[in-house]
């Protein structure tokens, strides 16, 4: 049976995901005038992030088959959004990575990162720059 608290911090991590990939998308959108453009580019890095991440198999195994593969997905938000949610679960008895505060803290920087990025560039394009 899964630890409530790690189930928690797994949904919280999960949450703060979504927002980053929000922002992320916001963060292209405005950047990209073109809507062909937006979404060919979304679908590209849909396809490159989905694929290189451990969403199907955990990091344990992935390293194990293809070390260069392994090694790559160390640093996709997917890959630490989906070990997170497996430890959090209970799925996978131990963590893939050494330390669950590493994933959660890689979750949080790309949440930091891409929602300040896309409330930025949404507020200086579309509104003018008001908040200043």
């Amino acid at each position: 049976m899964a630890n409530p608290l790690n189930f928690l911090l797994a949904l919280f991590s999960l949450f703060l995901f979504a927002f980053g990939v929000s922002g992320m998308s916001i963060t292209l959108a405005v950047a990209i005038k073109s809507s062909d453009r937006f979404d060919i580019l979304m679908g590209v890095l849909d396809a490159l992030i989905v694929r290189l991440s451990t969403a199907m198999y955990p990091l344990s195994f992935v390293k194990e088959a293809n070390p260069l593969y392994g090694w790559m997905a160390n640093f996709n938000p997917v890959t630490y959004a989906a070990e997170l949610f497996r430890w959090g679960a209970g799925i996978e008895s131990n963590l893939s990575f050494e330390n669950p505060l590493l994933p959660f803290l890689g979750i949080v920087v790309f949440f930091a990162f891409f929602t300040f990025l896309g409330i930025v560039l949404y507020d200086k394009t579309i509104e003018g720059g008001g908040w200043q």
